[in-house]
This record gives structure tokens, sequence and C-alpha cells, in this order.
């Protein structure tokens, strides 16, 4: 057998199919041993076995000491080089081969072209491609697809069309990288057009181009599309295909289809990985249903299946946005037990947990302990001290960022303005507004001229911010004309808050906001005839108030209250301590802020609906269940009112406890009487 040379390569060729390293080596130290001399046919085949085994250096060695190369030898380590990611060398390695004076087959450009692409070398893709067209085969399949893969993975999506209306044949690897080239770059609507031309052409279809498919259904929320993609997929049969079933979980979840996703999820137990259950809780996490979340954690902790940084940085995403602090402690405890606190994405997230959470010192101490912070812990910290209103602070960390050579981005600026505006920090502001694309390279978007509309309004300057409005290269959204018409309601100015709430209906017809803001303006004017005018208009046009509820958790239940509450168990005891607590306030210096009740009744009525609004009915509970020393974080769905402002203060005072309170654009922390605030906000 050592002397059939055809006999050895085909044993050869199997263990490299298999993976049979030690096999492999084993028939080759025969070799050596016999004192045979391999042909370069045969070396062939041994380069080619140990670069598919990972032993590059071992292919290296052989190939280095070949006393004569031919195109398949410089073919099969180009090949193995880049299948190793050794694109560097890859390309190093086929310059070699043109100065030898071989002519590349397709397979050679291949894999050269692959590197390119894996090293986001553009140019030097481009070149490969100038040869290839010189050669003759720029056209040819394997070269015009890794060309196109090229071209879509270095965003040059223009040319990664061409390339494939150039190719004579497609097949669905050429059709996957163009659908995967446009989600890649965000154009997802293309991506499904590509994959209609592509059932109209009746080209095969495999997982790939259905898991690149429903990727782009998922980022559009195309639910519709995606559920025809799944027809395709069960009549495929790929319906237990790990892959496939993730990208549906998937789908469904980023389409708010929980329901659905859940049945995928379900079909094969034995086909779940750690993505499938990442999948589905960050589904649930979109859609705020945190505790079905957690349960499929817990569910993934009990399959024995390890958590992944996604899963992690998904679940303590939910607990922030919803103020979950037990169970954000305890993950953050799973965290360090697996040692992902190291982890840029998830050491982040705790950062901006624990600023939402209220708990401000966590959060310093968290992005502290982060050993070299990336521009996400940056912009969460930045981000903290925006929702905390301490602008000045905000200021200073965006500094040290900039000090340290990390570079600004979109989103820092929106937090950075957004903390200038709570703490009134008007100039601050506007300069770093008027700076971002001089200075910092980053172009103002519709959020950032939403911040400063908000910046100006809070601070009184109506005058100036309607004129920035029209200056503006565009509309503002929704958050620009709601922070114009607040700026009116506080400020007292009808005629302007009428042109906002306007706007703010014609973008938004369901926003109950625009009308109860407006309504309010005229309530504050004593103009009775028109608040019941805009109270037709929002029942003409079933335009139902937004009840303000605030929650407060206990233990390891969350606790929520409305507005004259009564459904509570502890009813009794929460309403004797508001009365209670009232006593002691007025005897403190409270004084009622009965203007702030938008309705035409005496104020001995206006008082009682105050008393009992759910921020107070919240902080009596946590102080009659909550042990002393334990700041109390009280939570609100709406913008905490002037009254209830005025109240916590006092009642901070008289109980000498520590109250936060976040409301929906930021925290109050309440101590001996005053407000982080300072009454700004």
């Amino acid at each position: 057998m050592l002397r059939d040379t055809n006999a050895l390569a085909h044993v050869i060729q199997t263990y490299a199919k298999t993976k049979r390293l030690r096999r492999g080596k084993q028939l080759h130290a025969l070799l050596i041993c016999a004192g045979y001399t391999p042909c370069t046919f045969l070396t062939n085949h041994l380069v080619n076995m140990y670069s598919k085994c990972g032993e590059l250096d071992h292919a290296l060695k052989l190939f280095d000491t070949m006393p004569q190369r031919n195109l398949v030898s410089w073919t099969a380590m180009i090949s193995g080089l880049s299948q190793n990611s050794k694109f560097s060398e890859a390309i190093r390695t086929f310059c070699g081969m043109r100065i030898c004076g071989e002519v590349p087959t397709q397979f050679a450009f291949s894999s050269a072209i692959r590197a390119c692409a894996s090293l986001g070398s553009i140019e030097m893709g481009k070149q490969m491609h100038c040869l290839a067209l010189k050669f003759g085969i720029g056209s040819e399949l394997f070269v015009g697809s890794n060309l196109e893969d090229m071209y879509s993975k270095c965003g040059a999506m223009f040319d990664a069309c061409k390339v494939f209306e150039e190719m004579p044949c497609k097949d669905e690897v050429s059709w996957t990288a163009m659908i995967d080239g446009y989600s890649k770059i965000g154009e997802f609507e293309e991506a499904l057009l590509a994959f209609k031309k592509m059932i109209d052409e009746e080209v095969t279809i495999d997982q790939h181009v259905l898991c690149s498919t429903l990727g782009a259904c998922g980022a559009l929320k195309a639910c519709k599309f995606g559920r025809s993609v799944h027809s395709s997929v069960v009549k495929l049969g790929f319906e237990s295909d790990i892959f496939v079933g993730n990208a549906l979980t998937d789908m469904y979840s980023k389409a708010g289809d929980m329901e659905s996703a859940s049945n995928v999820f379900g079909i094969d137990s034995e086909c779940r990985n750690v993505v499938s259950y990442t999948c589905l809780i960050d589904g649930y996490v979109e859609t705020e249903q945190i505790e079905k979340g957690l349960s499929v954690f817990v569910e993934l902790r009990r399959q024995g299946i390890e958590p992944n940084e996604f899963t992690f940085s998904s679940l303590i995403k939910a607990c922030a946005n919803q103020a979950a602090l037990e169970q954000g402690t305890q993950l953050h405890a799973q965290v360090m037990k697996i040692n992902f606190d190291e982890d840029p994405f998830v050491s982040s997230i705790l950062v901006d947990m624990y600023g939402k959470c209220g708990l401000l010192e966590h959060a310093i101490q968290a992005f502290d302990e982060i050993g070299d912070p990336t521009e996400i812990a940056w912009n969460s910290l930045v981000s903290v001290f925006g929702q905390h209103g301490l602008g000045k602070d905000a200021i200073k960390i965006f500094e040290r960022m900039v000090d340290r050579g990390v570079k600004p981005n979109a989103i820092t600026f929106i937090s950075l303005l957004t903390g200038c505006s709570h703490a009134g920090l008007v100039e601050e502001g506007l300069d770093y507004f008027y700076s971002m694309d001089k200075t910092y390279g980053v172009v103002p978007g519709e959020e950032h001229y939403s911040c400063v509309i908000d910046l100006l309004g809070r601070a009184g300057r109506l005058k100036e911010a309607k004129e920035f409005i029209n200056r503006m290269p565009f509309e503002p959204n929704a958050f620009g004309w709601c922070s114009f018409l607040g700026a009116c309601r506080i400020h007292g100015d009808k005629e302007m808050g009428k042109l906002a709430a306007e706007k703010l209906v014609k973008l938004e017809p369901k926003n109950s906001g625009a009308l109860v803001l407006l309504s309010n303006i005229y309530a504050n004017e004593r103009q009775w005839e028109d608040v019941r005018s805009v109270r037709m208009r929002m029942r003409d046009g079933n335009v139902k108030k937004l009840p303000g509820y605030s929650w407060v958790d206990v233990g390891c239940k969350t606790h929520v209250f409305g507005a004259e509450d009564w459904s509570h168990p502890r009813k009794s005891a929460i309403y004797e301590k508001l009365d209670s607590l009232l006593d002691q306030i007025k005897a403190a210096g409270y004084v009622p802020h009965t203007d702030s009740v938008p309705l035409d009744m005496d104020d001995s009525m206006k008082e009682k609906l105050l008393h009992r609004h759910s921020e107070r009915i919240a902080v009596a509970f946590a102080l009659i269940s909550m042990p002393i020393g334990k700041p109390i974080i009280v939570k609100k769905n709406l913008r905490v009112c002037v009254d209830c402002h005025s109240a916590i203060k006092f009642i901070s005072k008289v109980t000498g406890r520590k109250i936060i309170v976040r409301d929906n654009s930021r925290f109050h922390h309440f101590t001996d009487g005053s407000c982080s605030c300072g009454d700004y906000w």
C-alpha cells in the first residue's frame, strides 16, 4: 500500500474529511519511518489534511519544505490558512503564488477573497476582483459568490449587486450572500425582495437562506411575511433544524408575537440551545413580560444550559426598565459567579440597571469596577447622571470620557443634553449641541433637536424654543412637541401650547397627553368652557386619558397603586398613615397646591383629590412596610405633580427617611425636606 500513491492519497483524504488527525499523523509517521519521500501529489494531500484538522504548523512546515510545488500545493495552503482564520497569511501566500508565476484557480481566488472579506479589506478585495476578471473567472460561480459576499460585508452593496447581476449562473450561496448582505447594512426590505426573486426563479432554498430571511423579517417586525417563510420551513422539513428554529423564535419575538415564538420554542425540546432560550427571553423582555422572561431563564438553568452574556444583558435590561431591583441584584450575583461581570455589554447594562433603580452610588461602583470601559459603559454612566438630573456630573463624566480617548456618539449626546436640560444648564447644553458636528463629527438627529427644545422650554425660554423650531432642518418629532407643550403649560403660554398640542395630535392622534396638557393650560387660566371643549374632543375621538399609577417593591413583591385606590389588602393602615402624614406635614408648613387640579371645584375637594394621588399612597405603604434605614424607591408612569413633589419633600423631613421617586422622565431624591432637582424639573 505504501507504494500505491493513489490509495495513500485516498486514505489521507478520508482522514481529512472525518477530522481523524491522530490516524493521519500515524500514517505520516509510518511513511517517514519507511524512508518513503512523499511526492508533490501526496504532500498536497497531507497539507490539506493538516489544514482541515487545524494543525496549521504541520501544514506550513510541510509546505515550506516541499522541493517542488504546483498549483494544487498553493491552493491547499491558501485555503487552509483562510479556513483557520489566518487571513493576512492567506493573502500573503496568494501573492507568493503569483510571484512564482502560478495562475490561480477559482478555489484559490475564493479563499483569498474570503480572507479579504474577513479582514474588511475592500481595497485588497477589489484587486482580487480585477485579477479574477483578467483571468476570465470573475463571474464564475464560486468566485462571484465570494466577491459578492466580500463587497456586501464591506458595505459596498452597489458593487455586490453588480457582481451578482453579472453572474450567468446563481446558486443558493450567491442568493444567501445577497440577502445576508442587505440585512447587514440594514436594507431589510431589499433582503426580502431578493428572497421573493429567489423563489420566483425556483432556486433551491436551504437553511442558510431561511435564517437570513427570517432575520430580516424580525428586524422589520414583518410577521405576515415571516409566517409565509415559516410555511416554507415546514414544507421543506427544516422545522427541527436548530438554527432555523432559533431564527423563527427570534423573528416572532421581535415581531411581538410571543404566542407563536413560544409555540416554535416548544416544538422539540431536543433542538434547543442557549440561543433558543435567549431569543425567547429577549422577546418577553421587549414585550414587558419580565416574569415570563425570568421563568424561561429558570428553565434554562434547570436544563443545565449555561446562559451567555446576551442572556444576562437582556434580563438585566428588563430589570432596569421595570426598576426591579431585587431581581437585578440576584442576576448581578449570578453574573459575578459565572465571571461575566467583565463583559462590556453586561457590565454596561449593570451600570444602567442600578441607575434606573435609583441607586446612584451602586451605578458608580459598578462602573468603577470595569477595567477598561467601552463607549457603551461611558454612555451608561452619562445617562445615569442625566436621568438623576445631575447635569454637572454628567458633563464631568463626558469630559473624562473624551480625555480617555473614547469617541462620543449620538447616544452620548442625547444623555448629555438630557442631563443639561434637567439641571437647567442651558448655555452648556447649547454649546455641546452646536459642537457636536464641528468638534466630534456627530451629526445631530431628531432626538438631539428635541433635547434642545426641552432644554429651552424647561428654562422658560419659549420664544427661543419657537425660533429654534422654525430653524430646524425638519419638523420636530413627537417628543419635541410634547416637551414644548409641557413647557407651555408650566409657563402659562396658551397660544404656543395650542399650536404644540395640534402638532402633537397630528403626529400621534391617540396620544391623550397632548389634549390633557392643553386642557390643563386652559384650566390654569380658568377658561372652563375651553376645558370642556377639549374634554369633549377627547370623548368624541375615543381618546382616553392614561391613568396615573405608582408602584413600590417590598420584599419580592411589587405593589401597584392608582389614585383613590382602595383595593390593597392593607388599605386601612395605608389611609391611616396618609392622614397622619397630612397632619404632620401641614404642621411643618405644607400648603396644598390646589391650582394643580385642572377641575372646576372648590379647594377642599381639590385637596382631597391631591391627598390620594398614587405616589403618596405608595410612599405611605412603603413607610409602614419597610424598615427604617432602607431607602424608599417609588416609580410612577407619569410626571410627578407639583403638589405631590411638595408633599413628599415635607414627608422626607418629618419622617427622616430618604425617598426616591422615578417618574416618566427623571429621578427625584428627597432628603430632609429638599429634592435633588432643586425644584427644577
